[in-house]
Formats: structure tokens, sequence, C-alpha cells
């Protein structure tokens, strides 16, 4: 898949600036309140108790915070944090490295945890409920089971297909919380925050121009502030307008509601090709010439929380609003039944 301005997965190039962006503690993080509010009790009660925090489990869409949220953790608990992913541990004895070299209370995060190898997955089940490691050395008839005791920790999973983690290792986490969707007032005291960070001049206007065209993802947000700043240094005095907010996010490509053009393609695709819906989703694929699993986990989740757009048993259909939003009216007629608007 090609890069794109609202695609809510860290670029490489990026990852390091994202860092001097994040919040520290939970005093300077914003949004999620729930799970913020909740974890701070839980937090407390571990160091009161001199524990490791019970293991945790985020999850929701990429962009919302869950790596931020678990480096905070480990600064709130004053340990060490180690983080890696699912598909960077390939095999049991890179998952036994990392946790013999943990420290008593340390911290693991583990993104995308659901796409850990099955038999890295096993061996993890002891860890987290035993701290130990059974390890099996050699083959067979001569082999047998060793057992490493480990420091105790706390494992912070992250994924965004909470469906796709096994029962035995999902029932394992104590600690599991839904991210949403960030509101345009969130974005904007995010953005706020940045534009501070970034030494930034910025008014209020384009802070809620910026924040609702950022698809309630903070990452996307960040990523247009600081396009936003390019075209202000470059045809500018450097200080962000709502006038130059306006341009260079039209220069982007991103429109009212956050939508880029394979947003808008999908949906001029269903309502002009397809009469609207329902229609499949591969069929979408293969008429725009993308892969099913780029509609399906980078535009879909915000079309439908949007309300742009429903996926209902027999396909995905266009809500009016999507109709209004292309300036497609002309094309709208009345759904036969509202069973073509149930969820599934």
């Amino acid at each position: 898949m090609k890069e794109r301005i609202t695609q809510t997965k860290a670029n490489p190039s990026e990852l390091s600036g994202e860092m001097t962006l994040r919040p520290q503690y939970l005093s300077e993080y914003c949004g999620q309140s729930n799970a913020k509010d909740n974890l701070s009790i839980y937090i407390e009660a571990a160091k009161m108790r001199g524990e490791p925090l019970d293991h945790v489990l985020f999850y929701g869409p990429p962009g919302l915070g869950k790596t931020t949220l678990a480096g905070i953790i480990a600064n709130e608990l004053g340990v060490d944090i180690k983080i890696t992913s699912g598909p960077a541990i390939g095999r049991a004895g890179d998952l036994a490295a990392i946790l013999t070299n943990l420290n008593d209370n340390d911290v693991l995060f583990i993104d995308e945890i659901h796409r850990l190898n099955r038999s890295v997955e096993e061996v993890l089940y002891s860890a987290m409920e035993d701290f130990a490691l059974d390890i099996i050395i050699g083959k067979g008839p001569a082999a047998r089971s060793l057992r490493i005791d480990i420091a105790k920790f706390t494992l912070i999973g992250a994924t965004t297909r909470a469906g796709s983690l096994s029962e035995p290792l999902r029932d394992r986490f104590g600690i599991v919380q839904k991210f949403e969707f960030y509101t345009p007032e969130e974005i904007r005291n995010i953005l706020r925050r940045t534009a501070n960070v970034l030494n930034t001049t910025i008014d209020e206007e384009s802070l809620e121009e910026i924040s609702m065209r950022s698809r309630g993802t903070p990452r996307i947000g960040n990523r247009l502030l600081k396009r936003v700043r390019d075209f202000s240094s470059v045809i500018a005095d450097g200080d962000i307008t709502i006038d130059i907010t306006n341009r260079a996010l039209d220069a982007l490509g991103v429109d009212k509601l956050g939508l880029e053009k394979l947003d808008r393609d999908i949906l001029t695709t269903i309502i002009k090709g397809f009469n609207g819906g329902p229609v499949g989703i591969e069929t979408i694929a293969s008429a725009i010439g993308e892969e099913r699993v780029t509609l399906e986990d980078a535009n879909e989740p915000y079309l439908i929380q949007a309300g742009l757009l429903y996926r209902t048993q027999k396909g995905r259909v266009a809500s009016k609003l999507a109709y209004q939003h292309l300036g497609l009216m002309g094309f709208y007629r009345e759904p036969e039944s509202e069973q073509l608007r149930m969820d599934i």
C-alpha cells in the first residue's frame, strides 16, 4: 500500500519524531478517559502492594495511543520497558531471551500481539501465570523439560484485532481496555500540546480545522499539523493561520471529514457503480484496484464510525450522508428495507 497522509500506522521515518511528542505521564495524557482513570487506580494499588501490575491488553484501531500509554505505565511504575512486536518474535528462544533479561516489575510491551507464532504463544502462557519458562531440551526419547524461573513482570499487549487472539491468551490478561476514536476537542488539546513541543504558533481556527480532519486519530492529527507547518514555513512567515491551514489540507487532498482520495473512491464506486450497495468488499477492492485487507483495516473503520458506510449481511451500503458529502444526491434512492442498515 502506498503511503497516505491519513494512514494510521506510523512511518519508519516518523518514529523518532513521535517519541518526542508522546506524553510521559498520565497527567499529560489526553483522551481515553475511561482507560486512564482505571489505570491510575490499578497502578497506585500495585505500587502500594509492591507487586507488578497485572497483565494488560489494549485493543482498538491503530494510532490511538496504545504504545504511548504502555510507556506511561512503565514511567508511572518507575520501571524499565522493553518494546517488541509479535512478528519480531519468531521462535520460542527469542521470547526466552527477552524474558530472562527482565528485572522485577519491568514492563514487556508486545505490539501486534495477535501475530505471535503459536509455539511462542504457548511458552508465554507459563511466563504470564507462573513467571517461569518451560523449555524442551533435546529431541525424541531423550527430550526433557526444564523450568526456568524469571522475574515477575507485567506484559502489555496491543492489538488492532482482538478477535484474532486465541482464547487462552486473552483470558490471561487481568486488565482489558478498549481504545476509542478521539473527540475533536481531545484532538485539539493534543495538537495544542504538539504545537508547543514543536515551537510553532497556531491559531484556534486552525486547531479546529485540523482536528475535524484528523479522523479522530492523534497520529493523523500530528502528521497533518507537521505538513501544515511545512506550508506555513515556506509560503508564509511560519505562523499557522486558517488560510494557510485550508490551503495546505486542500493540497494534501484531505477534505472536511478527513477523507482522502481512496476513501472517496470507495464511496463513489459503491454509489455510482453499484447503486449505493449492498456490494461485497472483494468486488469493491477489485473495482478500485486495492487489496481487501487495505480497505478493511485502513478505510472501513473510520467510514463506518463517521456514518458514511454500513456493513450489512449482504455487503457494504453507502449512507445518505455519503451521498450528501460527495454531492451525489442525484444518485440517491431510499433503501427498500431498514434491514440493509443493520450492522453485523
